[in-house]
């Protein structure tokens, strides 16, 4: 037996399982049709694909539940959909830094852990975390880390190791960077030799200089685009997370990964339920079907990220588990810093100064602002003079 069906054995046993697990639990009766809202980044559940496992279709098999599947592409744009409301959700995944935001606005439900027994095979290392102190509000999904990638084929190994590579000018116009501020900032203040969570206004404007001057140099701001820009090698450099290298790297081998110098971000991404969740029990199994072990590890192996549970690591494609892009070594770790939630205050101010990075060089700019006011003074002399000359034509036939 091949390793695909081995894989695709294990995850139907994995289901079949499950599903009699929650035959005594929380199924949808056949008269009673639920259906949950989970809102998710893009590239981030295992879709059947590749001869991985479809969770959502799983989980209905195992519950009856329906899935009504949404992404967004950054924890800044799911936050405001939450915040404007509008829209109801039942499970969101963001990342630490964003959970301890919520928690503090009051936009997550605590959760009901006796609907969630899986969650015993989650790691005590990612647990009682700075984000939610308590594991009041969470779960964690997956755990990852932010390096740089590069095509093999066209940047010079010389220029690897650090994150100024982003800034050399002799890959101007093929270097992808993050479309969003944490990110983008957090890239800068490590180039600058600054905390990853500094409050300090001249630290940040330090940065946000620090990113215009390589406006010039970017080819496009990117999140989810990052995938076919790079795998068709419309670009040769980018930021990016270490497990959608993996994917990437699956589908184009002269793409390569390094974690810079001067230290780089590691995160938690944890499942959570929105206060305005309108099936917060239904939302719980879900999390909890996640958290199977073989489910986990399944889920995983396809996206490549990093897993929370020693025993769902046991289910990993090998060549997964053992990568060192997925689960670097502790000296690699030991220069990683994670995101911790800013002040409303130094949040205002980065998103003010990202906003002002993005539209240097771009529609804003003093140099496009002078060519659009001369152009229109241009516009506005030529309408004056053919108006004039069309007068003095009426007058000259007027007066015959």
């Amino acid at each position: 037996m091949n390793k695909k069906l081995i894989r695709t054995a294990s995850a139907m046993l994995a289901v079949f399982c499950i599903v009699s697990l929650f035959c005594g639990g929380m199924t949808a009766r056949a008269d009673e049709k639920v259906t949950i809202n989970v809102y998710n980044w893009g590239q981030y559940i295992s879709d059947g694909t590749d001869g991985y496992i479809d969770v959502n279709k799983a989980f209905t098999e195992a519950t009856g539940i329906e899935v009504n599947y949404l992404t967004y592409d950054t924890n800044e744009t799911m936050y405001t959909k939450l915040k404007t409301g509008g829209s109801s959700y039942d499970v969101i995944i963001p990342s630490d830094y964003m959970i301890a935001r919520l928690i503090s606005e009051d936009m997550l439900a605590p959760l009901n852990f006796d609907n969630i027994p899986n969650y015993k095979y989650i790691d005590e290392a990612y647990k009682n975390t700075e984000y939610d102190p308590e594991n009041i509000y969470s779960v964690p999904y997956t755990w990852g880390s932010v390096g740089v990638i590069y095509n093999t084929k066209f940047v010079d190994e010389a220029d690897t190791g650090s994150w100024d590579l982003l800034w050399n000018e002799k890959y101007s116009g093929k270097i992808l960077m993050f479309d969003n501020p944490r990110d983008a900032f957090g890239i800068a203040e490590l180039l600058l030799g600054y905390d990853l969570n500094t409050e300090s206004e001249d630290e940040l404007r330090a940065a946000a200089a620090k990113l215009t001057e390589q406006h010039h140099l970017v080819q496009s701001y990117v999140m989810d685009q990052i995938f076919n820009q790079m795998e068709h090698e419309e670009a040769w450099i980018a930021p990016y997370y270490a497990g959608d290298f993996l994917l990437m790297n699956a589908e184009n081998e002269n793409l390569a990964f390094y974690y810079p110098t001067e230290g780089f971000n590691v995160f938690i991404d944890a499942m959570c339920i929105p206060a305005t969740s309108d099936n917060k029990e239904a939302a719980e199994a879900y999390i909890n079907f996640l958290c199977d072990p073989a489910i986990c590890g399944e889920n995983l192996s396809y996206l490549g990220y990093s897993v929370p549970s020693t025993e769902a690591r046991e289910y990993l494609d090998e060549d997964v588990g053992i990568s060192e892009v997925a689960y670097p070594s502790d000296e690699t770790l030991a220069r990683s810093q994670s995101f911790l939630n800013l002040s409303a205050e130094t949040t205002k101010l980065m998103d003010s100064l990202w906003l002002g990075v993005k539209t240097s060089g771009g529609s804003n700019s003093p140099i496009y602002i002078i060519g659009i006011a001369v152009v229109a003074v241009l516009a506005i002399v030529i309408f004056i003079y053919r108006n004039n000359k069309l007068k003095k034509r009426r007058e000259h036939y007027g007066s015959k």
